[in-house]
């Protein structure tokens, strides 16, 4: 069972960040129209379900064959715009809606949780044969965990959003990892963006040794995993 949080465009959210992207920098001109903005977020919140839909078929799919559910659930977010504006600014690249199309590639994102790391894989490849579904850029955290520990795999495919006069292709980012990865990186998150200790520092050593500690346990369960469950072929 997919226990699903999507995203929702918030139209009066929308103004009041198109307002507020106004006063981000008095040297930046606002990105064209609010109405242009409303119909970008509207494409990239269908490509958003385009990929969703995909998954959770996937998902029915083996449960049916199986009697496994490989996504344990998926989160969907949408960037916001102080947040595409920033990091134009920092790219120093116009703040038009052309400049954002073709250089912020994470403004649809899904984050996938898994049950099991062979999970992970096996929903990549179902998603990646899929002939409408391109890939743009792979980072495996998991084979190379980051420094700090954090692992998942990424993933920004590309999918086609058929519109009622034209198609647009957009991108999407895709972040697939296990529960245990992904309340290791909730936390990892907060110590890095919301903690202001002395012990901060500790705290990040104590979280790469439960880092370590996970993918032994998640070795282990995934030998557990294999031997009790008949053999899945994606």
């Amino acid at each position: 069972m997919i226990l699903k949080r999507k995203t929702n465009i918030n139209l009066a959210e929308l103004k009041e960040q198109s307002h507020s992207f106004l006063s981000i920098s008095s040297n930046v001109n606002p990105i064209e129209t609010y109405s242009q903005w409303i119909e970008l977020q509207q494409v990239y919140n269908a490509a958003i379900s385009e990929i969703s839909t995909k998954l959770e078929i996937f998902d029915d799919e083996f449960q049916i064959h199986y009697t496994h559910n490989p996504i344990h659930h998926m989160e969907c977010r949408l960037k916001s715009i102080q947040s595409i504006a920033r990091k134009l600014d920092k790219l120093n690249f116009n703040n038009n809606i052309q400049a954002v199309k073709e250089n912020v590639l994470d403004i649809a994102g899904i984050r996938v949780v898994c049950n099991y790391i062979d999970d992970i894989y096996n929903i990549e490849d179902l998603l990646l044969g899929q002939d409408d579904v391109k890939l743009i850029t792979r980072k495996d955290y998991i084979k190379n965990p980051k420094s700090s520990g954090y692992r998942s795999l990424h993933l920004i495919v590309s999918v086609p959003v058929h519109l009622s006069k034209r198609t647009e292709v957009v991108p999407v980012e895709i972040q697939l990892r296990t529960i245990p990865m992904d309340y290791w990186a909730s936390l990892e998150h907060k110590l890095q963006y919301k903690a202001k200790s002395t012990e901060t520092e500790s705290y990040r050593k104590q979280l790469i040794e439960c880092a370590a500690k996970l993918a032994e346990i998640e070795k282990t369960m995934k030998s557990i995993h294999l031997d009790i469950e008949p053999q899945e072929d994606a």
